[in-house]
């Protein structure tokens, strides 16, 4: 990721895309199969071809995204789990294939770092994969991507989520200063699936919590929040703020087919859709955001 940290990428230069994946998860759609998520992951041929087909497809678009980012859960087994070690060398091996000009942007799901984190699981999976949060900027916008299992259960390392809200509070300084053009924010857990004041359950944030960190991302001016964890396609908006859940490169829990969703950004506004691999592969981006994009400003 080293080139967006060129000073030249505070400007904006018009319209550009990127690709948003999650959960390839390697593993689960045995486990869900069997009936046994805990210990049934130890066959995962089918994610293996589905993230091939991601990565093909993304291979073969033209103009080329900006960057490719996955939402997390990528891979089943959770930490100290006896299959994750092969299922983090094969996901490294197939994303290996992806065109060496489009940088991969990875963030950690509840099953990199597991469900109640600790310092050890989390240093293990910046090993792997890179830092668990960060900041980057391209073409004027700035990108943030959280940790959100800090803010789902940090009871076992409370020191790290303070070191990540003190981190974020910088961060929105900074892109203030900065006049950025939209802030993007990339998480694995939504802040919600549908509304803001949904109950809390598995796939969101617990309710007082949710208030705070979206009444902060509004405060900031954050356009867009893309998560994934459902295995489903939804997402709703608070006061300006969208959350877009997207539905998984892997297992799918609902309805949608196995996907990718290309976001574009454009000088007011931030068009997203999802698109099954299938579609992706053979047709690539239909014409009318093609044409967003050829907009110079």
């Amino acid at each position: 990721l080293s080139f967006f940290f060129l000073d030249d990428e505070y400007q904006w230069k018009g319209p550009f895309y990127f690709i948003q994946g999650a959960d390839p998860q390697f593993g689960l759609m045995k486990a869900w199969a069997v009936g046994d998520t805990n210990s049934g992951d130890d066959e995962w041929g089918e994610e293996i071809k589905l993230a091939e087909q991601a990565v093909h497809a993304i291979n073969k678009l033209n103009p080329k995204p900006k960057f490719f980012v996955l939402c997390g859960d990528l891979i089943h087994g959770m930490p100290g789990t006896q299959w994750r070690k092969d299922q983090e060398q094969d996901l490294k091996n197939v994303l290996k294939n992806t065109d060496q000009d489009i940088p991969l942007v990875f963030v950690s799901g509840n099953h990199d770092i597991g469900n109640t984190p600790t310092r050890e699981t989390i240093d293990n999976y910046c090993k792997n994969w890179g830092d668990d949060y960060f900041s980057f900027w391209v073409g004027g916008v700035f990108f943030l991507v959280l940790n959100s299992q800090l803010y789902f259960d940090s009871s076992k390392c409370p020191e790290l989520k303070q070191a990540q809200d003190m981190w974020l509070n910088e961060q929105l300084a900074i892109a203030e200063k900065h006049k950025c053009k939209h802030i993007i924010v990339f998480q694995h857990i939504p802040l919600f699936l549908r509304k803001p004041d949904e109950d809390h359950d598995y796939f969101n944030f617990e309710k007082s919590v949710r208030q705070e960190i979206m009444e902060k991302f509004h405060k900031a001016g954050i356009k867009a929040v893309f998560s994934g964890h459902y295995h489903r396609n939804a997402g709703g908006s608070y006061r300006g703020l969208e959350m877009v859940v997207s539905s998984a490169i892997g297992c799918q829990l609902g309805e949608d087919t196995h996907g990718l969703r290309v976001v574009i950004v454009t000088d007011e506004k931030i068009v997203h859709r999802y698109y099954s691999l299938n579609e992706l592969n053979s047709q690539g981006i239909e014409k009318e955001l093609l044409d967003m994009l050829a907009k110079q400003n």
